[in-house]
């Protein structure tokens, strides 16, 4: 049975807006500020998780974002992302660079993830997708929370958390790591019968 992982990169606050300044927010590029150690860290670590994958599941415009950065570019990360089943949740048609093996979710997004969750055996990362890793938080899909924080408290933009529900979601912290001198990744696991 396949596990839903939502890996995402976070401030500390839990702004996840624009976090490359691609998108106009007055405060966005806080994820540009890290560089050098902290940034060859974080990219071993990103490298692994692909590696160990089974498939990625991620929203239409994630998936542009990734498909027009990762598409052509050159080494080994880039090759297992491009070799990775992609399942894209989109309503809409796909627009940019296509990409290798992937396939549109269509119909009800619960029912297809708790479906590919039977079919596929392994980790299937979420990267991004805000709107589609809501759906699944409100709907106890996510089997596991990876979030690298960075030290930045913005005080405004979107967050991940804010249109899951009013239901108390118990997470378990399962383990913390340093990420150079200034990430940290908590990785988190829904407590399912508290």
């Amino acid at each position: 049975m396949g596990k839903i992982i939502v890996s995402e990169n976070v401030t500390l606050d839990g702004v996840v807006q624009d976090p490359t300044g691609e998108e106009g927010f007055a405060l966005g590029g806080w994820f540009t500020h890290f560089t050098g150690a902290d940034r060859e860290e974080w990219s071993a670590i990103e490298y692994a998780e692909a590696r160990d994958a089974a498939a990625l599941l991620l929203g239409r415009r994630t998936y542009e974002w990734f498909a027009a950065r990762w598409a052509a570019r050159p080494g080994d990360w880039a090759d297992r992302l491009r070799e990775l089943p992609k399942y894209v949740v989109a309503s809409a048609a796909l627009d940019g660079p296509d990409w290798n093996h992937v396939e549109v979710v269509k119909g009800e997004v619960v029912e297809e993830v708790s479906d590919m969750r039977r079919r596929i055996d392994g980790e299937i990362v979420v990267y991004g997708s805000r709107e589609l890793v809501q759906a699944l938080l409100a709907h106890d899909l996510v089997d596991e929370l990876r979030l690298t924080t960075f030290p930045y408290l913005l005080g405004a933009g979107e967050r991940w958390f804010d249109r899951i529900g009013p239901a108390t979601r118990p997470l378990r912290l399962v383990a913390t790591r340093a990420i150079g001198h200034t990430l940290a990744l908590h990785t988190y696991r829904p407590e399912r019968d508290a």
